[in-house]
């Protein structure tokens, strides 16, 4: 059946069962946010709209949708209206390239997928900058110029650590990273293992590159009101606001793929073969979407832990660390790894040889 719909509509239909879910995790993160963080501070949380509060995030979308769009009079508006748009189109295309599970995906067949995403992602900045420029606001151009500065700064360490992947996998592909990372001794098999730095910086300049706390200086409420999208309302701010947690997702599912092993479940070598393979508990226990997805929210936790642990970073400290820091430890890290490969030296590497 799904063979006679032609290729064309075969796309738009995966397309749709992608990023509609996406964008209800999405919404519901922002839930998952409030909730967390607030009993992380004894308190409860959002708890009116729906049992426990579980409508808050509709009720902020409708009243989103509903409220004025205010454009500056001073504003460039066809620039000003699709800065928001790239933004979030950027952070949405790039799952095309992900591997869900052995058997799902868009187009993560493509050979040089991790190519794709890194390309894709850097153009986000621009939503950010134009929406700077464009509106026409002394605060908006410096939260523009801050974010700019810190996501050049923070995408070279986060490039020279996606450098180290498909070095031990031998491949830019990412379903071959993921089946790269398979073994009998399991979450030890993963590239986390012998990355271990190198996953830590991707990260690390992960958050910094979704401008989240600590390093949300493009944001800083105390000095600059509410940085680069500060004259955005209604659905143009909603976007960007949809757009920073799309990202937050986006960086959780490639730590989980790069560095985790994806779809893989981490009790291979732990539970006999027949559990993971075999019945109804091997359809949970054993590889599939579910471990990519509870991964994820993994990763995604810490981005809301860091978010209620640390004070902002002043903007001198964060470019010391991304300059001074992660780019030595990358590329250090990375002379390590080639010394490693050239002497064929432990399995992962002696795999991505292969």
């Amino acid at each position: 059946m799904w063979d006679l719909i032609p290729l064309p509509l075969q796309i738009v239909v995966q397309i749709f069962a992608l990023t509609l879910p996406l964008m209800g995790c999405v919404a519901y993160l922002t839930f998952a946010e409030r909730k967390i963080i607030g009993y992380m501070q004894v308190r409860i949380g959002p708890n009116r709209v729906g049992p426990k509060g579980a409508l808050q995030p509709i009720a902020d979308a409708l009243k989103l949708m509903f409220k004025e769009i205010v454009i500056p009079s001073g504003a460039n508006k066809i620039l000003f209206l699709i800065a928001p748009i790239i933004s979030l189109g950027t952070a949405l295309a790039a799952w095309a390239a992900i591997p869900l599970s052995d058997l799902l995906g868009i187009a993560d067949h493509i050979n040089v997928g991790l190519l794709y995403i890194l390309a894709i992602t850097s153009l986000g900045v621009y939503g950010v900058i134009i929406a700077g420029w464009a509106s026409n606001s002394k605060y908006a151009i410096l939260g523009a110029l801050r974010s700019s500065a810190q996501i050049i700064s923070y995408e070279i360490a986060m490039g020279f650590a996606l450098v180290g992947v498909p070095m031990a996998a031998g491949s830019l592909n990412l379903r071959d990273i993921v089946e790269g990372q398979a073994g009998n001794l399991s979450m030890l098999s993963w590239y986390w293992v012998p990355l271990f730095p190198l996953f830590i910086v991707y990260f690390i300049s992960g958050v910094a590159e979704t401008n989240r706390a600590p390093f949300d200086v493009a944001e800083g409420e105390s000095e600059i009101v509410a940085g680069f999208h500060v004259e955005y309302s209604g659905m143009p701010f909603a976007t960007f606001f949809l757009a920073e947690y799309a990202n937050m997702i986006l960086i959780a599912g490639l730590t989980a793929v790069m560095f985790m092993g994806g779809w893989l479940s981490p009790l291979h070598g732990i539970l006999p073969e027949a559990y993971l393979t075999e019945g109804f508990l091997g359809a949970f226990l054993g590889d599939g979407i579910q471990w990519l997805i509870i991964k994820t929210f993994g990763f995604l936790v810490l981005f809301l832990w860091f978010r209620a642990t640390f004070p902002r970073y002043r903007y001198d400290q964060i470019m010391r660390l991304g300059w001074k820091v992660f780019i030595p430890i990358t590329i250090l890290w990375l002379l390590v790894l080639g010394v490693l490969i050239l002497g064929e030296v432990g399995p992962w590497f002696a795999k991505g040889v292969a």
